[in-house]
């Protein structure tokens, strides 16, 4: 089917005029009539206007055959909102007080930031649904600690917001485990000598090892979204190299959370071949 068919009958199938298309595009009627009867196609800076209009995939849109898969790619996978009553529903029936006040203070925190857009949505997704998405991910495989919950809530709160680890209203332990996962600036060093420093010092602390593999566990999960190729390939290869040991490390070190760390495993591991497989293509 030609984009001008595609265009028209998916315009029928919403009961939308000619006329609301081109509205909701931002150009003229004859544009709109040009484009169904392939006088001529829209413009690349049209075509993704008129896929929104449309509510149709580019993949649909633009692809040469009936063949082609129309899927939804999702940048946010859970509510924010309800992942936070989720949390403080549990703080609250457990007496979580450290993981009870990280929620509140998160949300302040990272009230106007934003996840990093990906390639198939222009949707801005708030940057707490990340840290919520972990605490939630956490708990759902048995991690109920309340100094480890708080310490993922917080994670990127100093690196993003910039607030020193010590400043935070949080007990000595938080502070340190928030403190060793915050990035600083590296100086005069390589970034794989940083790298390499950075990784040793997260596995002398448990809990700072611990948020570091669930972190990367949901960047992993999601990062096909928003990465280049290139970003791809590099993340991946850090996660190999540094990453994975974590978790070796941690089933060695506390075996109370041997099967998340299998489930967590799993799923990077699954994660990662698939898009090294794709990458190889």
């Amino acid at each position: 089917m030609v984009l001008g068919n595609k265009i028209a009958g998916r315009r029928r199938e919403l009961h939308m005029t000619q006329e609301e298309l081109a509205n909701a595009v931002g150009v003229s009627l004859y544009a709109v009539v040009c484009w169904e009867n392939d006088w001529n196609l829209p413009g690349v800076d049209k075509i993704h206007a008129v896929a929104r209009a449309l509510d149709m995939s580019m993949v649909h849109l633009v692809g040469s055959t009936e063949d082609e898969y129309e899927w939804n790619l999702r940048d946010q996978m859970f509510s924010d909102v309800h992942m936070f009553t989720r949390l403080k529903t549990i703080a609250e029936m457990n007496a979580l007080r450290q993981t009870y006040k990280a929620l509140y203070y998160v949300r302040e925190q990272h009230r106007y930031q934003f996840r990093k857009k990906t390639k198939f949505s222009d949707k801005k997704v708030p940057y707490i649904t990340h840290p919520l998405m972990m605490a939630c991910h956490a708990h759902s495989m048995g991690i109920d600690d309340d100094e480890i919950l708080a310490v993922i809530l917080l994670h990127d709160v100093c690196e993003d917001c910039g607030i020193a680890a010590e400043d935070l209203p949080f007990s000595d332990t938080i502070r340190e485990a928030v403190g060793l996962l915050t990035k600083k600036d590296r100086g005069q060093m390589t970034k794989e000598k940083y790298t390499e420093i950075y990784y040793r010092n997260l596995g002398e602390n448990k809990i700072a090892a611990l948020t570091k593999v669930i972190d990367r566990c949901n960047n992993v999960s999601t990062m096909a979204l928003a990465f280049s190729r290139e970003k791809l390939r590099e993340y991946i290869d850090e996660t190999e190299q540094y990453v994975i040991p974590l978790l070796t490390k941690i089933k060695r070190e506390i075996p109370e959370y041997n099967n998340a760390v299998f489930l967590i495993k799993y799923q990077m591991l699954s994660v990662l071949e698939s898009l090294k497989a794709m990458l190889m293509e």
